[in-house]
């Protein structure tokens, strides 16, 4: 039985074969069968497998419908390619939330994180030296987002192959360095390694381009090295993220917060905006900002916001990702991620 004390503390559990409840579940009953972090690995016609996460979030549920139609189409019949599957936070799935209160940030906490050592930073490791050992082919780790975004594909090497993967998924492609500690740029080490950002959970649609790309990675006999012409995708940098720091109320609604944000931000995603754009109203005496930190961590705010009377505004042409309505993913992660685009 799951009790408090190991839902605090999980440990991975490894398995190679899953019961047939797998292809019908509901996200939020997942960890009826998998309480703990599982990791499933299944066999196929080429041994080194490709690597896919799911439910790093709890509340991104489009990877384990893509899984569930990945086992029925090849229920009775072998699969191209040897799998091996983590579900990720299903205690945190149970609850429809990101995380679990008080519990890190699943994809916080891969080699290479900057959070101090728990359990599940363990767990990734562990996970990370199983398949080094197997050889990993690829790997893929399938999210939602809760803001609009167009579908896109994340990498954290300009390496031709990891372009030439995230170009399977679409046109649209980001390379990032921050946040720390997530599972791509662990896998990054051992083979060409994406993130797939798959619209808002629990859209139906937002399934197919999902499993489509899957399955045409698990059937790949290599991932080609030859660079991907630019007129065939749109390569953006992540140069900074952005924060409202703890001891700063915020809302979209209440008036009484110190920073006011206006209600349609999520509209500005993967926008050229200009210089000036307002993205709230300071609504108190205190002197607030956003926090803006680079890619080597330094504090930057300074180059991108600036308060002109009691609005926060962009000081400078800027592309926004990954902005959100959502006030508890904003507490839990971040406010957005500053983008350039990659010309050359």
């Amino acid at each position: 039985m799951l009790t408090k004390e190991n839902m605090s503390h999980p440990s991975l559990t490894q398995i190679e074969h899953y019961p047939r409840a797998l292809l019908e579940i509901d996200a939020k009953d997942l960890y009826s069968i998998f309480p703990e972090p599982t990791l499933l690995h299944l066999k196929g016609k080429k041994p080194e497998p490709l690597f896919l996460s799911i439910l790093q979030h709890g509340n991104e549920v489009t990877g384990l419908s893509v899984i569930q139609r990945l086992l029925k189409k090849y229920i009775n019949t072998p699969l191209p390619r040897s799998v091996s599957i983590f579900f990720g936070n299903t205690q945190a799935a149970r609850y429809g939330k990101r995380v679990l209160e008080g519990r890190p940030d699943y994809n916080r906490v891969w080699p290479g994180t900057t959070e101090p050592i728990c359990e599940e930073t363990k767990i990734m490791q562990s996970i990370v030296e199983e398949m080094r050992s197997r050889n990993v082919f690829a790997s893929i780790d399938i999210h939602n987002n809760t803001g609009l975004n167009p579908y896109y594909a994340c990498i954290n090497r300009l390496d031709n192959q990891f372009i030439q993967l995230a170009a399977l998924f679409g046109h649209t492609v980001v390379y990032f360095l921050i946040p720390k500690g997530v599972q791509s740029s662990a896998f990054s080490k051992l083979c060409p390694s994406v993130t797939i950002e798959c619209g808002k959970s629990g859209s139906s649609g937002n399934v197919d381009p999902a499993f489509d790309f899957v399955d045409t990675v698990l059937h790949l006999d290599r991932i080609k090295s030859e660079p991907v012409s630019r007129q065939n995708i749109n390569l953006f940098h992540t140069m900074a993220r952005v924060t409202i720091p703890n001891n700063v109320s915020f809302s979209f609604t209440n008036r009484k917060s110190n920073i006011l944000l206006k209600n349609n931000l999520d509209s500005l995603n993967f926008s050229e905006i200009p210089a000036d754009t307002c993205f709230g109203s300071i609504s108190s005496d205190r002197k607030v900002n956003f926090l803006v930190v680079n890619e080597n961590e330094e504090n930057v705010s300074e180059k991108y916001f600036y308060i002109k009377g009691s609005e926060i505004r962009a000081l400078k042409p800027m592309m926004p990702a990954m902005l959100t309505l959502d006030e508890a993913v904003i507490k839990q992660d971040c406010f957005c991620y500053i983008m350039e685009r990659v010309l050359d």
